[in-house]
């Protein structure tokens, strides 16, 4: 009687972290000009937003957010650049105003007021199998800066672009400059800002960790050796490649079942504690994050498997990255740790003589942007001499 009443309290408390109601209360954060293009399918609407100086400047900078963030939030980077720099931001597929859900109750905001509630909001992650909408939508971004570009530098000259991405945008940023075939498109892209970049999986601190770590190595490495085969010892590689033939599809078919329409909504986790730790150094801007409506809070399992997987393939290819580029991290970072940015400038350091790095040295937040006001500054000073030094 005493375990059966154990389950049921237990179940119970397992269906409060299912039932989390989020409401939309206040407007989008527009910080410039407000722009929505048909997005790379045609099913839906990209936003953007485009803050143009009104003096002459030298090159234009697309800003790229992280996962179940919106673009919205990085007013103060955007305001900092358009001292010099034509800025825009995206807000990629299922984010921001790119998010149907969020969009429409938006818009119904401004015309009703009150609230209006956005917790189905994460469900549109269900659609994403993998980032080739992302990559898709961040194409047509670039498409569209170069024409705003050009139209109000001085002369009507071609400028150079440089995108600003954060965490999965810069996984997104980076894969897509791999794999890009238009050779026109990707030289106008003439560098790359990558900040607490999403080229590892991340490891989950403190006692959390023990439970959840070895299942998420394990699901990293199975996919690993699933979808390429390594480099090994033959009786390795033939057992490492059994084990992930075998266990991969269990796994995945599992998270497959758990995001489909009735389930997804019961198994999709909220944001852990712990994240909100992590995010930034500075408790204002922590407080920020948590009282922002916009941010999702909740992630379909489907989703999350995809980033992985996105992960892995990119670091297959990574060495032969070739734009020239700036990448921030933290050294301590557990959201996006540190070997995968370090991976990847072993990798590839030497691709190009302007490629540098900024360790934040005994630093454990994710979102460098976001930094104490003293931090944030020294990283838009490395940035600033880094663009300029591009750009002469």
């Amino acid at each position: 009687m005493k375990i059966s009443a154990l389950y049921f309290f237990c179940f119970l408390w397992f269906l409060t972290g299912c039932s989390t109601v989020q409401v939309l209360d206040r407007p989008y954060p527009a910080w410039g000009r407000q722009v929505n293009l048909p997005s790379a399918d045609g099913s839906q609407v990209s936003h953007i937003q485009i803050l143009i100086p009104e003096q002459d400047y030298p090159a234009c900078i697309l800003m790229v957010h992280g996962m179940n963030e919106h673009i919205g939030r990085y007013a103060e980077s955007a305001r900092l650049l358009a001292e010099k720099y034509l800025v825009a931001g995206l807000d990629l597929p299922g984010h921001g105003l790119s998010n149907q859900v969020i969009a429409k109750a938006h818009d119904a905001w401004q015309k009703e007021g009150g609230s209006q509630d956005i917790s189905s909001a994460f469900l549109q992650q269900a659609a994403f199998s993998d980032l080739d909408a992302m990559r898709k939508d961040l194409e047509q971004a670039v498409r569209y800066l170069s024409t705003q570009c050009d139209k109000h530098s001085e002369n009507n000259k071609s400028l150079p672009i440089f995108l600003l991405s954060h965490s999965l945008g810069s996984l997104v940023s980076a894969s897509a400059l791999q794999n890009w075939e238009d050779n026109v498109l990707q030289k106008r892209i003439q560098g790359v800002i990558f900040t607490g970049p999403a080229f590892s999986v991340t490891e989950v601190p403190g006692w959390r960790g023990w439970l959840q770590n070895p299942f998420i190595q394990l699901t990293y490495h199975n996919h690993q050796h699933f979808l390429h085969p390594h480099d090994e010892a033959l009786p390795l590689l033939v057992f490492n490649q059994l084990t992930a033939s075998l266990l991969t599809p269990l796994q995945d078919g599992l998270i497959e079942f758990l995001s489909l329409p009735g389930f997804r909504k019961l198994f999709s986790p909220a944001t852990p504690d712990w994240v909100m730790n992590y995010l930034s150094n500075w408790d204002e801007e922590r407080r920020r994050h948590n009282n922002d409506p916009f941010i999702i809070r909740r992630s379909v399992l489907r989703y999350v498997l995809t980033v992985e997987k996105e992960i892995i393939r990119f670091r297959r290819d990574m060495a032969r990255f070739s734009t020239p580029y700036l990448i921030i991290f933290s050294e301590f970072d557990p959201i996006t740790p540190a070997w995968g940015s370090q991976d990847f400038i072993e990798a590839t350091l030497n691709n190009h003589p302007d490629n540098e790095v900024m360790m934040l040295a005994g630093e454990n937040h994710h979102e460098q942007l976001f930094s104490t006001p003293k931090l944030r500054q020294r990283v838009f000073d490395k940035i600033e001499q880094w663009l300029a030094r591009r750009i002469n």
